[in-house]
């Protein structure tokens, strides 16, 4: 994992976008929180792949270095004691940790979806939900281990391409900057 702000997969890019982006270049498209400061923390690859240790040290290093709050764009299947730990450090530190649902269409009380589903005081596990507040037919749902849904459809923000570039993406990946952002305010 690094600090380098540079996004090889875009999927960074898009959230960021979603959380603080500023109408500075003529754009319409704004994030939910206009003077947020960032911190960018890479623990995937460029494919999007990231192992359990990179994350971990990434949740370290935003602990360290002063976030207030770590956007989890990202989940899996697999449980990590160790995963949960550093979830709980950061609490411990103060920080607050929004966490995506995942993209399988599954309750998560029968299929876990990790971070979300670690039971922690720290965590806001967010679903996504349509123009018509209604669950995304992709979200991930459950009534004791999600929180909240946002909007995830169709969702506009920034890409890593060009300094003017966008994209609309579907996801409780788009969802979670949503609430990030909301508790920055």
């Amino acid at each position: 994992p690094d600090n380098d702000p540079w996004d090889t997969h875009g999927h960074g890019t898009h959230v960021a976008g979603t959380i603080g982006a500023a109408a500075n270049d003529g754009h319409p498209i704004v994030g939910v929180a206009w003077n947020v400061r960032l911190m960018a923390c890479k623990a995937f690859d460029s494919d999007g792949i990231g192992y359990h240790s990179d994350i971990i040290e990434g949740i370290a290093y935003a602990t360290t270095n002063g976030a207030q709050i770590i956007n989890a764009s990202w989940g899996g299947r697999t449980y990590s004691k160790a995963m949960y730990e550093a979830i709980a450090a950061a609490r411990d530190h103060g920080v607050l940790f929004v966490a995506a649902a995942g993209n399988s269409g599954q309750n998560t009380a029968e299929w876990p979806f990790y971070p979300c589903t670690y039971e922690l005081d720290n965590i806001i596990s967010v679903a996504a939900i349509d123009r018509q507040d209604q669950l995304a037919w992709f979200s991930n749902y459950g009534s004791n281990s999600i929180h909240l849904g946002a909007p995830g459809v169709a969702i506009h923000s920034s890409v890593a391409t060009s300094d003017s570039a966008y994209q609309t993406w579907n996801g409780t990946s788009m969802a979670t900057p949503h609430v990030a952002g909301v508790a920055a305010l």
